[in-house]
């Protein structure tokens, strides 16, 4: 093999300067957290995500179409002295989305990073679950996305790059316990669409990459409870529990910290993939 001559650096001047600095400084970025409120005390992914962004130095907007949810991560980012603005948006508008990405555009000149969070699971298999539905669930888990990466592309390319996280679910890639058809189809087109696009746009330093949660203990498993157990939310919790094999669910902290790494500096080199958060329970399937 030949070896470069000792004076060759082995690495660039802008690769070197990612380690002369703090990891996973966010400082001087712009990010978009999109379906980030919460109500109540409790952390859900979008919450969790913008909260964990604005820590690290991002100036974040975020979005939801519910205000009070919206306002209560707004309030609390705020609270600890981090930079964040709350919009109300229905990211199942087109022309809502396209109008917010302009204002945002307009009043940061540039946009670093984007997270879509959206996202809703309803129960059916294809008999059970009605057209209106299965489209419904297409229209949040996968349209919704697909709206905003549309819109944010082109005012990432004006910047020299950026980064893309879309949050998908281990249902996509595997049967788990709830029979969910349209969610778990169109969880999965969420991460074919993710890598297709990180392919058409790696040559802009576009990067795209999903983050996969598992069974999360987030406010949302009363929901679920309701929809898939009967309401018997204890049972379902211990259900959720013993079905992941570090014997417990994962938190909304465990699905920021991944989609933290993933807009950093230090994933600079990471497109086109997934990262699974799911204390190996996809793992333990066939």
């Amino acid at each position: 093999i030949r070896r470069p001559p000792r004076s060759t650096p082995l690495y660039s001047s802008a690769a070197s300067d990612v380690y002369k600095r703090q990891m996973l400084d966010l400082k001087d970025k712009i990010a978009i957290v999109s379906g980030c409120g919460s109500i109540g005390d409790g952390f859900g992914n979008g919450r969790a995500i913008a909260t964990l962004l604005a820590r690290q130095g991002a100036k974040v907007i975020g979005t939801d179409i519910n205000e009070e949810a919206g306002n209560n991560t707004s309030d609390f980012i705020k609270q600890e002295g981090n930079d964040f603005t709350f919009y109300k948006v229905n990211m199942t508008n087109e022309s809502d989305v396209e109008e917010f990405f302009n204002k945002a555009e307009t009043q940061n000149k540039k946009i670093d990073i984007l997270v879509n969070v959206v996202g809703q699971s309803e129960p059916g298999g294809p008999v059970e679950i009605n057209t209106s539905s299965w489209q419904q669930q297409f229209m949040l888990n996968l349209n919704t996305a697909y709206f905003c990466i549309k819109c944010a592309i082109p005012i990432m390319e004006k910047n020299s790059g950026g980064s893309i996280v879309n949050i998908s679910s281990v249902a996509a890639l595997r049967y788990v316990g709830k029979p969910q058809v349209a969610y778990s189809a169109s969880k999965a087109a969420l991460i074919q669409m993710t890598k297709t696009t990180a392919v058409i746009e790696a040559k802009k330093n576009i990067r795209l990459n999903c983050v996969v949660p598992g069974l999360m203990h987030t406010p949302l498993v009363d929901r679920l409870a309701q929809k898939y157990a009967g309401g018997d939310y204890e049972g379902f919790v211990r259900q959720r529990h013993d079905q992941v094999p570090m014997g417990r669910m994962g938190e909304s902290w465990d699905v920021a910290n991944a989609v933290l790494f993933l807009c950093s500096d230090e994933a600079k080199y990471i497109t086109g993939t997934e990262l699974i958060v799911d204390g190996g329970l996809v793992a333990s399937t066939p």
